[in-house]
Parts: structure tokens; C-alpha cells; sequence
């Protein structure tokens, strides 16, 4: 059996928001440098190409000293309110990870992050995970985060302080029974909400709302709330789960990837962030 042995990566260097430094370059560019044998590559050797892509991700920056909050542009007014978020301001050259609801329960998906190393936050629904959070003790077992999409997916704004309490405290308190964490990230359903979602959601526990600035449709294709309509470091991007038709998780989350290799980016945990 041929021996292995890592692949060279390269830390995408600092830039400015708009991404447009190339990875290692300009100053205060930053490399980490692995070796991989190109003898006999094999996809169990490369794991990268057995997921569809044509080289290795570069590894993240090492965690900032502090969390680096930005609010999202829709924050209300107010010292006492949660921060709202839609992408982190940084220079490190990454975007991150989120998966919404929980409806698609693919094995293969684990073996991708597993391989991958993926650290992407999972935004689950306690409707919607139904009987399958055995799932997602595997992916929580090889790194992805679990975090708070509500217990039924109801449109929280307009509704009294009462009922948002309970959708948001009743899925921590489920999140907390199967995996033994409070999440401290929230994402409400369809990305709406008011000041009354940030007064519950800061009572159950959070610490911040994480909405996004690109989804990724089911067919694949990057869509943008505002700004440039190209990735750039610090987006946060949803990918949905449960689409009746289209791609399934592993096709665009590869899409996905490729797309942020292409604009010499790689993937960076929320959690370290925000």
C-alpha cells in the first residue's frame, strides 16, 4: 500500500474585503506548507478529487485572538439588542459554511466533511430533523457545529414575545437534550425577524443572529442579498437542505467549493468568528 503523505497547501494571504489579492500575496501574506508524494495518487490518497475537486483547499488562518463581530446592514437600533450578521469584515481570505434545516440525511455527506475537513455550521429545525439527529451526531462527531433554526420553522416576525421564546428556547433545550450544547448562534426562518426575535433569542441564550449574503440555490447557482455578486472573504453562505429537485447537498456544497477555490478562497469555521 502506497504511502501518503500530505499535500502542500497554501494559506491564502491578508486582502482587503474585496478579495482581489491573490492567496499568499501582497503583504502580511501568510503560508502553510505541507508536503503530499505525487507517487501514485490514488482518490483514497486525495481525498479532494474523490469529492470533485482538483486540488486540496488551502487550510484557514488560525482563529482570530477575538471574535469579530460585524452586524448585518438590517440591524435595529439599540446597545442592548443581539448583533445581527450577514458576513464577518476580516482579512483573512475565508467564507463560511452554513446548512439550513437539516431535511437531507445524506451518509456521504459526513464522509465529506470527515475527508474534507469541513467546518461548516449546521442550522437545524426540529420539525424538519424529524427522527434523524443520529445523522447529525456523526457530522457533529467530525467537526460541524450544530446550531438553532427554531422547532418548527415558523415565520417569527410579528409574532408575540411568547411564541418566539418558545420556537427559539424550545429548540435550544432539544439541542442541549441530543448533543448536550445551548447553541449560541441563531438563524431565524426565511431570514426575517424583529426587535421581539432578539429580545427571546438573547433570553434562550444566544449570542448572535446569523443571516447571510449568498445562497446557494438548488440548482447550484449563487444567489446574493446585496453587494457584489461574487464571493468575497468573510461572506457567510446558506446552503439549504431538502430541495425536491435539483442538486443534491454534496453536488453543490462541490460547486460550492469550486467556486470559492476559484476566487482564491478558502473555508473558515463561523464559530471562531462570531
Amino acid at each position: 500500500m502506497a504511502a501518503v503523505v500530505l499535500a502542500s497547501v497554501v494559506l491564502a494571504g491578508c486582502a482587503q474585503p474585496s478579495g482581489s489579492v491573490e492567496p499568499g500575496g501582497g503583504p502580511g501574506g501568510r503560508v502553510v506548507q505541507g508536503a503530499r508524494s505525487a507517487k501514485g495518487p490514488t482518490p483514497s490518497a486525495q481525498p479532494y478529487r474523490r469529492w470533485g475537486l482538483t486540488a486540496p483547499l488551502p487550510a484557514p488562518p488560525s482563529p482570530p485572538a477575538q471574535r469579530q463581530v460585524s452586524p448585518g446592514g438590517d440591524r435595529p437600533s439599540g446597545g442592548d439588542l443581539l448583533p445581527v450578521v450577514d458576513r464577518i469584515l476580516t482579512r483573512d481570505q475565508v467564507v463560511f459554511l452554513t446548512y439550513d434545516d437539516g431535511a437531507e440525511k445524506d451518509p456521504r455527506f459526513v464522509d465529506m466533511v470527515r475527508e474534507l475537513r469541513l467546518p461548516v455550521s449546521m442550522f437545524l429545525t426540529d420539525s424538519v430533523v424529524g427522527p434523524g439527529y443520529g445523522h447529525f451526531a456523526r457530522l457533529r462527531s467530525v467537526g460541524a457545529s450544530m446550531q438553532n433554526h427554531t422547532l418548527d420553522h415558523a415565520a417569527l416576525r410579528g409574532l408575540p414575545y411568547a411564541g418566539q421564546r418558545a420556537e427559539i428556547c424550545g429548540q435550544q433545550n432539544k439541542l442541549r437534550a441530543r448533543f448536550g450544547i445551548r447553541p449560541r448562534l441563531f438563524r431565524p426562518p426565511y431570514g426575517t425577524y424583529d426587535t421581539t426575535t432578539l429580545r427571546a433569542a438573547a433570553d434562550c441564550g444566544v449570542t448572535a443572529v446569523v443571516l447571510w449574503r449568498a445562497a446557494m440555490e438548488g440548482d447550484g447557482e449563487l444567489t446574493y442579498a446585496k453587494g457584489p455578486r461574487r464571493l468575497r472573504a468573510g461572506d457567510i453562505v446558506s446552503v439549504p437542505s431538502g430541495e425536491p429537485t435539483g442538486l443534491s447537498l454534496r453536488e453543490r456544497t462541490t460547486r460550492l467549493l469550486r467556486g470559492i477555490q476559484g476566487r482564491g478562497l478558502t473555508v473558515g469555521r463561523l464559530e471562531d468568528y462570531v
